[in-house]
């Protein structure tokens, strides 16, 4: 137990919210992975004898106002799902991750310059920047994971550059600028190891946060396109049956749910463990 990586992780499994975050999303993913493979139906043929039946043996789930499997439907709309949040995420780590560095270590215009247009970004509401972005940009798939991208990138802008504020000055950091060690160097090798953990802390998080961003676009009809299965627009398409045959929505609310309570309950865990002042 000597690695810093192997206390984080025996700390990490000892943690309840970490098991059990850690199960929902390993879920999430074998849904996502193996939900064509385990669909009993296709996800988008339709058959309207069987429109709006209840769970039964033939269909588990119900069936939708076309007569569509309702399990068939969430499993193929999990995998929309896993990209967006993870794509969006990843690229909005990156880029927000490269600003945050460079606004913190370099500081004067250069901060207040890449900070202002976060801050620019940051003054419109999440789903609203999106909406606005795929007005412009059209809801092809790729498209939303960048409006999502482009959502989530000043919190990872702001969370890399105040950890490199408060990096920048200790001895380690220091010594290095006194033996010549170029800035980028100083930046990958010695700040963004000790700022990692938490930028992972936050990558679970904000992954959550995109789960539901996409399902609020699905839902108003700016994400995944209909016949295409997502999780947003089975709720769009079905929320008006709500109060005689509620269990399309239902079962899709219960999925999306479960992923970003998966998530967040991972991030928790990956908190404590990392976090100096829990040991």
């Amino acid at each position: 137990m000597n690695s810093p990586l192997r206390r984080a992780l025996y700390r990490a499994v000892r943690s309840p919210q970490f098991i059990i975050g850690a199960a929902l999303v390993t879920l999430f993913v074998l849904t996502a992975v193996l939900g064509p493979i385990l669909s009993p139906y296709s996800p988008t043929a339709q058959k309207m004898s069987l429109r709006l039946k209840p769970p039964s043996a033939e269909h588990v789930l119900g069936t939708d106002d076309f007569g569509r499997d309702v399990l068939s439907r969430i499993l193929h709309g999990a995998m929309p799902s896993l990209q967006v949040s993870v794509l969006s995420v990843a690229g909005s780590l990156v880029i927000g991750v490269i600003i945050g560095l460079i606004a913190g270590y370099r500081g004067g215009w250069t901060d207040t310059l890449l900070m202002s247009l976060m801050d620019v970004l940051l003054a419109f509401p999440a789903v609203l920047l999106a909406i606005a972005i795929l007005a412009v940009m059209g809801t092809a798939l790729s498209n939303v994971i960048l409006a999502i991208a482009i959502v989530n990138l000043p919190t990872f802008a702001r969370l890399a550059r105040g950890s490199t504020l408060a990096t920048r000055e200790l001895l380690y950091v220091e010594a290095a600028r006194g033996l010549g060690v170029p800035p980028i160097a100083i930046m990958w090798r010695h700040i963004l190891p000790n700022i990692a953990a938490p930028l992972i802390v936050q990558t679970s998080l904000t992954i959550a946060a995109a789960i539901l961003i996409e399902a609020a676009l699905s839902y108003l009809g700016l994400g995944i396109q209909p016949p295409a299965p997502s999780w947003g627009n089975i709720l769009s398409s079905t929320y008006g049956f709500i109060q005689t045959n509620p269990w399309p929505s239902v079962f899709a609310g219960a999925a999306i749910a479960l992923a970003v309570l998966g998530f967040n309950l991972l991030g928790d865990g990956l908190r404590d463990a990392l976090d100096p002042t829990t040991r």
